[in-house]
């Protein structure tokens, strides 16, 4: 016995094959917007907690609750009159600069050599370079260390900015990466014009490797001003010469059940780096795509 459909069965069915294709879609949509909410809300959370919590009251901080019965921001001054905050700026700026600044100035004319010269040994002196990278800093942190104390530079951060004269050999192969890929045919031509080599790096070579060089400083400043290790070693004893990465620990343990203090010092010395990096994103990302960063 064969079944019979009703008419309006029949006409629906073309209609429901025509939006399952859509509704699939619509639910694949959903589902991947959900997964990068759910991302940003796990990367933001604690940043938002760190902010209310800065806001909070002494009190209220200790308790439960997430959001501020009252915007406390009292709590910003009272750092600058517990803590020498504003020292520890101002020598974390000097280091974060001045070690970015010295780096570019060494780097930037070795890995020009590397990448545009040939000359014997140029593989082996690379090769020397990528060494330095694995080699760990503890290993080598002693004699260092007893050859600053003999020039009387321990207790200051001159034993990290002076250094970065000599070169830095992460930045120096980030550069050569990049110099590599810019034709010989603008070197070239520039040494037609009667350029010494000096004058083609300054004005040709310099303005086509300005993502590249935007990038190896962006990661040298960041690095000197979240550096703890080398802060605490040699200018540990020094509280004049502590950078914010030094002193914020000190200020955690001496203020450790203030934590709308603490979180407010936290906000501060994040601040910059979020600046900077929120200016400077473009020319950064385009630095590390370039130099071949992965």
């Amino acid at each position: 016995m064969t079944a019979t459909l009703a008419p309006e069965t029949i006409a629906r069915r073309p209609a429901a094959s025509t939006r399952s294709p859509r509704g699939r879609a619509l639910l694949y949509w959903i589902a991947k917007h959900a997964i990068a909410v759910a991302l940003s809300i796990m990367f933001l959370g604690p940043l938002v907690f760190i902010i209310l919590t800065a806001f909070m009251s002494n009190r209220q901080a200790l308790t439960s609750q997430l959001w501020p019965q009252t915007w406390n921001w009292s709590n910003f001054a009272d750092i600058f009159e517990k803590a020498p905050l504003l020292t520890w700026i101002s020598n974390t700026i000097m280091y974060s600069v001045l070690a970015t600044v010295f780096m570019l100035v060494s780097s930037i004319p070795v890995a020009y050599a590397l990448a545009k010269f040939r000359f014997r040994g140029r593989k082996l002196a690379f090769l020397l370079v990528i060494t330095t990278m694995m080699l760990p800093p503890q290993v080598v942190a002693v004699p260092i260390y007893l050859i600053w104390a003999r020039f009387h530079l321990t207790g200051t951060l001159w034993p990290l900015i002076i250094p970065m004269l000599l070169g830095d050999a992460f930045s120096i192969f980030l550069l050569r990466q990049f110099l590599v890929t810019i034709p010989r045919e603008y070197s070239d031509a520039a040494r037609v014009d009667g350029c010494s080599e000096f004058r083609t790096l300054i004005r040709v070579i310099l303005p086509m490797a300005r993502p590249a060089i935007a990038a190896v400083g962006l990661f040298q400043f960041f690095f000197c001003w979240n550096d703890y290790y080398g802060p605490l070693l040699y200018a540990g004893t020094d509280q004049s010469h502590w950078t914010l990465s030094l002193g914020l620990a000190a200020f955690k343990s001496q203020h450790s059940t203030q934590w709308n203090l603490t979180m407010a010092a936290t906000i501060l010395a994040m601040a910059p780096v979020i600046i900077v990096f929120f200016f400077a994103q473009k020319v950064f990302i385009e630095g590390v795509k370039l130099t071949g960063v992965k």
